[in-house]
């Protein structure tokens, strides 16, 4: 689908109300905010890939029993620039943006320049992050962007290294009960080290006496660990990490985002995605991090070969760290969400498809006077292992729950505790979901839901005020956003 975006460049959306089946109840309220690509195409110039897509926001505002949704484009200054000039001018991680071939060789020499050490993108696609009583649009580059969540208006852009020194963030961080967010960054070649930052932005933000001012919550931010980088140009990829009460759990995958070919990908016309380089050869490692020492537990924890996108959840339990994820075999699901793909294979069906298993770990803090090749875990309720290999070392191997299910919520109350059911998306044939489902991680059962020519976004649960239990059957409820299709349709 081509579409010149250029002409409704300062569209305003405005709330509509819509027609609902069946009742909203009245203790539903707030407002569901989704964030996402919205524009493909600008001028004569496309993305090449899915995530590539320039920002649309999406909110629901549920009163009384009604809702209403409003959506409109981030005006970043990737927006602003691209639109002013008609066509992508500014370069995403699937598709790297050249001048035009009309501009002076000065001009092209200063574009060469600024994707040697590029100058990343705000257009902040991923996620709605909350910082103090702020939202930002994010994706995983040192930019974010302030909105309004009300009218969704696009406000100041915040560079992460003003406040602290990550190249590149999470798009998914977590939440204590008292509205601290803790986030995790990438720190490249800093004073010749490269290493993960994990990182907490307090609740409380500064009070300034000039209201006209804004201050981000991050100048308050607070460092909680560092944990070194296995090299100093090849860092791990990650997109979500986990936390309890104690720990922070990190996965270091042998999935890296190789920096010398990033600097030299615009010179041999390649994208940036190009350089993320998968080493199947590699085990994956764990790091637990003590949460009030911010040290990294002694003993040392890795498992096979796997790419994790989506950390479920996390919970200690009789002196293990138990934690669940989503993991695939390889790197080939960014492949497919290439636009070219899309086009040619609307309902995703490739052999290519490495599907999704849902795993348990479960790693003990400690294997002080255990013996080498002992199973140290010794919960009842799960099959994963974690066997000595020799002191201060573990080889850890995972329960798999299901297969087939991504994009995981939970009731997000009880993040950290010990959990039972998870909200996501089932993708057993494709990557394309055409139906949520609630699985029950005791009895391993799904039930699921679905409509005909609709694909849902990921269930995000809400739980009823006062709930009594995790799930509080038929008086909680999750929401979704649904995309209607039409199966006849040619294409993308």
């Amino acid at each position: 689908m081509s579409t010149d975006f250029s002409k409704n460049a300062e569209e305003r959306p405005e709330p509509t109300n819509a027609d609902v089946k069946g009742n909203i109840p009245n203790w539903l309220q707030g407002t569901l905010l989704r964030n996402g690509p919205g524009i493909f195409s600008v001028g004569e110039t496309s993305y090449n890939h899915w995530f590539d897509g320039m920002s649309i926001i999406n909110s629901f505002s549920f009163k009384d029993g009604e809702v209403t949704h409003r959506s409109r484009f981030l005006r970043s200054d990737t927006f602003k620039a691209n639109m002013s000039e008609n066509r992508i001018v500014v370069s995403e991680m699937g598709t790297m943006a050249y001048p035009d071939p009309s501009k002076n060789f000065i001009f092209k020499a200063i574009t060469f320049l600024n994707h040697t050490v590029p100058d990343f993108t705000d257009n902040g696609a991923s996620n709605i992050i909350k910082y103090g009583d702020d939202y930002y649009a994010t994706s995983e580059t040192n930019y974010i962007r302030k909105i309004d969540p009300v009218t969704l208006e696009t406000q100041d852009k915040v560079d992460y290294m003003k406040y602290l020194p990550v190249n590149l963030a999470s798009s998914h961080p977590h939440y204590d009960k008292e509205g601290n967010a803790y986030n995790i960054g990438t720190s490249i070649a800093d004073k010749a080290k490269t290493k993960y930052m994990l990182f907490k932005v307090p609740a409380v933000a500064e009070k300034v006496s000039d209201k006209s001012k804004f201050v981000p919550a991050l100048k308050n931010v607070e460092v909680a660990c560092t944990v070194p980088c296995r090299s100093l140009l090849t860092p791990s990829y990650y997109h979500s990490f986990g936390m309890t009460d104690n720990y922070f759990i990190f996965m270091e995958q042998p999935l890296k985002l190789d920096i010398l070919k990033m600097a030299t990908a615009y010179m041999r016309g390649v994208n940036w995605a190009t350089c993320l380089k998968f080493c199947p050869e590699e085990n994956t490692l764990i790091h637990l991090i003590d949460r009030k020492t911010g040290k990294l537990v002694e003993t040392k924890y890795h498992t096979e070969t796997m790419i994790v996108y989506h950390h479920v959840n996390a919970f200690e339990d009789d002196g293990h760290v138990v934690f669940d994820v989503i993991a695939y075999k390889d790197n080939s699901l960014y492949e497919m969400f290439y636009l070219s793909k899309l086009k040619e294979n609307p309902e995703f069906h490739d052999d290519a498809y490495c599907k999704p298993s849902y795993r348990r770990f479960a790693i003990p803090v400690s294997d002080k006077g255990i013996a080498v090749g002992e199973d140290l875990v010794k919960l009842k309720y799960t099959t994963a292992s974690a066997v000595k290999e020799k002191e201060g070392k573990l080889m850890c191997q995972s329960e798999v729950l299901c297969q087939g299910f991504e994009l995981p919520r939970i009731n997000y109350d009880i993040n950290g505790k010990k959990h039972r059911f998870v909200y996501g998306n089932c993708v057993e044939e494709s990557a394309l979901s055409k139906q949520i489902a609630k699985f029950d991680t005791e009895t391993k059962t799904m039930v699921y839901w679905t409509e005909d020519n609709c694909w849902p976004s990921e269930p995000v649960f809400i739980p009823r005020p006062n709930g009594e239990s995790e799930d509080d059957v038929d008086t909680s409820y999750f929401v979704t956003s649904l995309m209607a299709y039409d199966e006849s349709a040619p294409g993308i």
